[in-house]
């Protein structure tokens, strides 16, 4: 199994930065890496993603949703193909930082018999994407902090 793991820190609290994570529908408006989003996550059930890696087509998963946590965490188990081809398991966490911030986690574990044979071009590219979606949903999630009214 291979991992990719990123953070950020948003200065917002973790309930706006998970109302911006989880205002699927406005995905398409500023999400660089996952450019739409399908339906709505519940645990056990299948819905429909569309990730662009920088430099790639996009392509379509119906991922099944693992986990649900409001303000904690959203997880989810893709499949390219048939199980243990080339399968990914994605996390989204947040943690609560001092002075109100909050840390965005965003990784992906791989694993499937394709993982060692696409690993150098994920590392790069997943990466590259996962940060690029990083800091458009700070930027975000800032953004809807500063603009509550006091």
């Amino acid at each position: 199994m291979k991992q990719i793991s990123t953070d950020i820190v948003v200065y917002a609290p973790k309930e706006i930065v998970w109302q911006v994570l989880t205002d699927f529908e406005s995905y398409s408006g500023w999400n660089p890496f996952i450019r739409s989003f399908h339906g709505k996550p519940e645990k056990g059930k299948r819905f429909k993603v569309v990730i662009q890696q920088p430099g790639s087509k996009p392509m379509t998963f119906s991922p099944v949703c693992l986990e649900l946590l409001e303000n904690r965490e959203l997880r989810w188990l893709g499949s390219l193909g048939f199980k243990g081809l080339f399968d990914g398991e994605h996390i989204f966490e947040l943690f609560d930082e001092e002075y109100g911030k909050t840390r965005f986690v965003q990784r992906e574990n791989f694993s499937g018999i394709l993982v060692p044979l696409l690993w150098r071009q994920l590392n790069v590219q997943a990466r590259k994407g996962f940060e690029m979606m990083n800091e458009a949903l700070k930027e975000q999630a800032e953004n809807v902090y500063r603009n509550i009214p006091a």
